[in-house]
């Protein structure tokens, strides 16, 4: 499982995500195989920041062409993005063994 925090271009216009938000949607719905949850980030202070994937995939390279194939990427939206290798080890009130 692999965690993905976008960071968003918050110089970007504002209109662009209203108006990719079913297209962004509808992506994520289709690759819900592989994205297991998705969401918005914000600072403490409440104001914007970018955005949360997690996604299970066999390696960060796939992971990384999931990310460019959504809309949101191919506009100046997103700032940057990272990857990081998650492993779960709690969930629903008990914990997990961890991966071997």
């Amino acid at each position: 499982m692999f965690a993905v925090i976008f960071e968003d271009n918050l110089a970007a216009d504002p209109h662009i995500r209203a108006s990719l938000m079913p297209e962004h949607l509808a992506f994520l719905e289709a690759h819900a195989d592989q994205v297991r949850a998705a969401g918005p980030l914000a600072e403490n202070a409440g104001g914007p920041y970018g955005g949360l994937w997690l996604v299970q995939s066999d390696s960060e390279q796939d992971v990384e062409r999931l990310i460019k194939k959504d809309p949101f990427w191919a506009t100046d939206l997103r700032k940057s993005y990272r990857i990081f290798v998650w492993n779960q080890v709690f969930a629903n009130g008990k914990h997990q063994a961890p991966p071997a």
